[in-house]
């Protein structure tokens, strides 16, 4: 009696640490997010104001650009349709209070990442969409040709509140040079008021000068000088503490990453389907229990792919074909092409 009472003790504590062990791994795949998200039937994601190439509304309120993109591919991994997206414009000094506070899901806002934001704001960067770094644009007339023909007491547009302005002051710093900064909080102002004149020179990221030099009155008039001051590293930021929805919006930009360099694309993606080469049976959920690991169907790299794009289609309709940055993708190639577009494997 005593050996059975034993032997019977001793499966209730196997069974009560499996049971344990699986509620966990239940537990691990709930996520707040995901569940409002699904029941509002719409991701709301906080973008620019307006930055061409990035996340910009033409005059019918259509939304386009990489980071435009980032939030489609999530709508359509958990809600099956990419234009179930909600943009929330959001200026430079506002974007993570709006994300912190709940008023958006997904920040997909041309936004550097950075110890200090990662690691004090409660937030977590979940990625990397565009490569880039900070520059300046002056005019042609100035007779500035590099940063090196910068003088003392210049005036300089930027954008307030952004690694931008913290940049150029450790620029400016470094050279021994005094500025007048003309701060604001949208881009088009400090834009605008660069072009109106009342600026030596503006600064932002060089992605950002190719893309507002493109809505000046004369472009031609402008030169983007060749020195690059920083390390921009942008891509879209989710509220820390819901990691099951950090997993969701990393793995569905990783999986547009991913796509470009097994050579799936929105126009081959289903006649891949039938592939022999495990990894794009994956990505396509030919081979099942992938979405499931997301809390998601196994199809939802397919609708991402088939819906968006792989990340080199999104690039060359918003970035390259819209004449915003021509020419070779330089950083944002894949590793396999001469850039360091690179992420870990789908399996």
């Amino acid at each position: 009696m005593k050996k059975t009472f034993k032997s019977l003790f001793s499966f209730l504590a196997v069974f009560s640490l499996l049971f344990v062990l699986g509620t966990e791994a239940m537990a691990a795949k709930k996520s707040k997010t995901l569940k409002n998200t699904i029941k509002k039937d719409t991701l709301k994601c906080g973008v620019s104001q307006g930055l061409a190439g990035f996340s910009n509304a033409d005059a019918s309120g259509n939304w386009t650009g990489v980071d435009v993109d980032v939030c489609r591919a999530v709508a359509a991994a958990v809600l099956g349709d990419s234009g179930k997206v909600t943009f929330v414009p959001l200026s430079a000094k506002e974007r993570f209070t709006a994300l912190t506070a709940g008023q958006i899901d997904v920040l997909s806002r041309n936004t550097t990442w950075t110890l200090t934001r990662d690691a004090e704001l409660a937030l977590t960067f979940v990625g990397v969409n565009f490569y880039d770094g900070q520059g300046f644009m002056v005019r042609k007339d100035s007779g500035m040709k590099s940063t090196a023909d910068f003088k003392s007491g210049m005036a300089v547009c930027t954008n307030i509140g952004t690694t931008t302005e913290l940049n150029l002051a450790d620029f400016m710093a470094a050279n021994g040079l005094t500025y007048k900064l003309v701060g604001f909080e949208k881009a088009d102002e400090a834009r605008d008021t660069y072009g109106a004149g009342r600026c030596d020179a503006y600064t932002t990221d060089k992605s950002g000068l190719a893309a507002q030099r493109t809505v000046l009155e004369n472009p031609d008039d402008h030169i983007i000088l060749p020195e690059t001051i920083s390390k921009e590293p942008l891509g879209p930021v989710v509220r820390q503490g819901d990691a099951v929805w950090e997993d969701i919006v990393r793995w569905s930009l990783n999986v547009m990453i991913e796509a470009e360099e097994y050579g799936i694309t929105s126009a081959n993606a289903d006649s891949l389907k039938t592939s022999e080469n495990p990894s794009i049976k994956k990505i396509l959920g030919v081979e099942d229990g992938m979405g499931e690991k997301l809390g998601l169907d196994n199809e939802w790299g397919l609708r991402i792919i088939k819906q968006v794009g792989n990340y080199g289609e999104s690039y060359k309709r918003n970035i390259q074909d819209t004449g915003i940055l021509p020419g070779g993708r330089g950083p944002n190639a894949l590793w396999t092409n001469g850039g360091i577009l690179y992420v870990p494997p789908l399996r």
